[in-house]
């Protein structure tokens, strides 16, 4: 998978405040899907549809123990979003700055 398209799944992961919660959730350790569905007001059927985009866009991890599934988060594809949007902010900075300094040097 390309990382452009990495990036946007997980992107499109994290436009949704159900998977948002979810990931936060996940971000203090392993849990159930049966536990992470119960605070939300929707089908545990809606909950494993939001799962499974986290797991295409790598954000999640799924283990099996018997029946019970468990996840736990996958910090990389949020640390290469973040790695991208820093790029780009530093890019936009640079830019902004010669842009002043242009502005400061004319007459």
């Amino acid at each position: 998978m390309s990382a452009a398209c990495t990036l946007d799944e997980t992107l499109g992961a994290l436009a949704d405040p159900t998977r948002r919660a979810i990931l936060m959730r996940l971000s203090r350790g392993e849990a159930r899907v049966t536990d992470l569905a119960a605070p939300f007001d929707i089908s545990l059927n809606s909950v494993s549809k939001h799962i499974r985009i986290l797991e295409r866009a790598r954000l999640v991890k799924r283990r099996r123990v018997g029946r019970e599934h468990f996840l736990s988060r996958n910090p990389r594809p949020l640390d290469e979003a973040a790695a991208w949007i820093e790029a780009l902010r530093n890019h936009w900075n640079d830019r902004i700055d010669r842009l002043e300094k242009a502005l400061l040097e004319e007459p």
